[in-house]
């Protein structure tokens, strides 16, 4: 790939001998630039973040009741 490293890919898959209810993140940080979020995911990934710069609210809406509702509910793991 001309020297480049592909570090995330959307059709990536859940890595072997990774469960569903592992879904959390164990670290996160941004690069020197401040453009890319790195994670440390528990389906054991590494993923590098970029702002998407055509994303607006419209094109990417949140519902923030559910999403809050979500987020809030107790989950056991």
């Amino acid at each position: 790939m001309g020297g480049r490293h592909r570090f995330f890919d959307t059709k990536t898959k859940v890595q072997p001998g990774s469960l569903d209810c592992e879904a959390g993140f164990y670290a996160m940080t941004f690069d020197q630039t401040g453009t890319r979020l790195l994670t440390a995911e528990a389906d054991k990934t590494i993923k590098v973040w970029r702002e998407d710069p055509d994303a607006t609210p419209e094109s990417h809406p949140i519902d923030m009741a559910a999403w809050t509702t979500e987020c809030r509910r107790l989950k056991r793991y």
